[in-house]
């Protein structure tokens, strides 16, 4: 009975201490390999990793070494495609994926077609995603480039159509597509003009003292706005036909509104 209960201990110690616990990475094939860092188990006898699996495929290669390459075009995938790569290791020791930013998607589309209606609805055709991304439309207006929307990338290899309406300003307008990656830097298309319906926005009084008011063919108008002290701070901005400035200090401020930056007095 003694030997019998000793032999289930040892089965049992065996299983809890060999017990296989899982790290992870996922993102899309950008045509490069991993790097994965594989200590010694806790007790220095063999490798911390058992199996590497791509995609829920078991990596044909040596992994009982201190650092291996996971070799993805092992596995046939296309640039851009989804992957989902799993270290199964053993407890009390801790692997790491030393590149994972490989997996990163890359911003590489190329713009077939840019176009927009005069109530600001911008329709955009891409080829060449690799993987997916957001795209920012972006308006020139207050003179700079100013984000106006945003739609989610499809990130495949084809011919992939969106559209987004915006909030057009007064005049002619200028719209372009843009994409950050893990790089940083964005990449921006070529522009685009469309001319609006809507007639010229003034906003009143020069003087202010409780409110601005924005209107367009003497009716109150809606208009996207920012509000800045003399410093530069930006202080407020918004969508609406009014701004309430009864908590600002005297002095002199910046309004940008509509596709015009101007001065005003707060008494």
């Amino acid at each position: 009975m003694k030997l019998k209960f000793c032999f289930l201990f040892l089965i049992l110690c065996q299983f809890s201490f060999g017990q296989s616990i899982s790290l992870s990475v996922d993102g899309y094939y950008q045509g490069m390999n991993l790097y994965v860092s594989n200590p010694y188990q806790s007790d220095g006898f063999g490798f911390c990793i058992s199996k590497v699996l791509v995609n829920g495929n078991v990596l044909p290669a040596t992994i009982q070494n201190e650092h291996f390459e996971i070799d993805l075009s092992l596995f046939s995938l296309k640039k851009g495609q989804e992957v989902f790569i799993e270290l199964e290791h053993y407890e009390g020791c801790s692997p790491r994926f030393i590149n994972p930013e490989v997996l990163l998607p890359n911003s590489t589309f190329n713009l077939v077609n840019l176009s927009a209606t005069s109530s600001g609805k911008v329709s955009w055709s891409t080829k060449n995603e690799s993987g997916r991304l957001p795209f920012i439309v972006e308006q020139y207006k207050w003179g700079r480039w100013v984000a106006a929307g945003e739609v989610a990338g499809l990130g495949i290899n084809e011919i992939n159509n969106y559209s987004l309406e915006i909030i057009p300003h007064s005049g002619v307008n200028k719209v372009r597509i843009s994409q950050t990656d893990n790089s940083g830097k964005k990449r921006a298309s070529r522009s685009e003009d469309f001319t609006s319906k809507i007639k010229k926005v003034i906003k009143t009084p020069a003087k202010v003292q409780t409110s601005i008011f924005f209107k367009s063919d003497g009716k109150a108008f809606k208009t996207k706005y920012e509000m800045y002290d003399a410093f530069g701070n930006l202080l407020k901005k918004g969508y609406d036909n009014e701004v309430d400035c009864s908590n600002l200090l005297n002095g002199i401020y910046f309004i940008n509104f509509d596709n015009k930056s101007e001065k005003f007095i707060k008494y």
